[in-house]
């Protein structure tokens, strides 16, 4: 009966030892935001081996628009990049934010929550090594990633953006919202968010960078050839390279989905790898 007992224990533990670090790797947050005035879930992923001694690298992956914050999730292998790179990785909800403060909605001043409510919990709950933090997103995710590193370059390591709607133009969103959805959701949701459309092109990257001639930061971003964003993307390189600041484009065959960003994500991890600091 002992015997038996001793096995039946043995095997409990041998199941606990082997499947808590996985249960633990994946979580998910409820953020109780005063700030937006909703409840925003965030999606965590942290590396298997993750232990509270050590410090970790932080990939913040932002979304896209009409998707929201487990999209990474189910495009690419998160746990997989998390244990690869020896990475956190937060999936944070943009809703339709675009990722900044509207001028108009005042319970959608996103750039607020994030570094007033988003940023605090991270660094209270989990270890982080503070001098390598970055930001990539796609689409909507990837114009608020670049948008965020410029505007806070102090807090961000370097960034990525794949497939980014760099250009706040409405004669470009309002097709592109037509093919995606047959209707005007997106520059409905736009002139929410920046108001009417003569307003928006002040917040294009290009307009952003000029404000800020003193930023020449490394960044990283992509997008494909076929995609209707590729000549904003372009058009932003061009800008980047008369301004001297040393970004990385990356362009090749693809269009604007989910096969295109499952391949280029792995590009700004490797990028961030190269850009990590002692």
């Amino acid at each position: 009966m002992k015997k038996r007992q001793k096995k039946s224990i043995l095997i409990f533990l041998t199941i606990i030892a082997f499947f808590p670090t996985h249960l633990r790797a994946k979580s998910v947050w409820i953020i109780k935001s005063s700030i937006l005035h909703r409840n925003v879930p965030v999606e965590i992923y942290m590396p298997s081996d993750y232990i509270v001694s050590k410090t970790f690298p932080l990939v913040y992956l932002l979304h896209g628009y009409s998707e929201n914050y487990t999209q990474w999730g189910k495009i690419t292998d998160c746990q997989q990049l998390a244990d690869e790179y020896q990475m956190i990785i937060i999936c944070p909800e943009g809703y339709v934010s675009f990722y900044l403060d509207s001028s108009v909605d005042y319970t959608s001043h996103y750039e607020s929550f994030f570094f007033q409510e988003l940023v605090p919990k991270v660094h209270r709950e989990l270890s982080v090594d503070k001098n390598n933090i970055f930001i990539s997103g796609l689409s909507m995710g990837g114009y608020g990633a670049l948008r965020l590193f410029i505007r806070h370059p102090q807090y961000f390591n370097t960034a990525g953006s794949t497939s980014g709607a760099v250009d706040m133009d409405y004669s470009l969103f309002l097709p592109i919202s037509m093919i995606f959805w047959g209707n005007t959701r997106m520059t409905d949701d736009l002139v929410k968010v920046l108001g009417p459309p003569n307003f928006w092109k002040d917040n294009s990257i290009s307009s952003i960078l000029r404000g800020d001639r003193e930023f020449h930061r490394d960044f990283i971003f992509d997008c494909g050839k076929e995609d209707p964003l590729f000549m904003s993307s372009k058009g932003l390189k061009d800008s980047l390279d008369k301004w001297n600041i040393p970004a990385t484009f990356i362009t090749g065959p693809g269009t604007h989905n989910w096969d295109y960003w499952k391949k280029s994500i792995p590009h700004h991890f490797i990028f961030f790898k190269q850009h990590l600091k002692n």
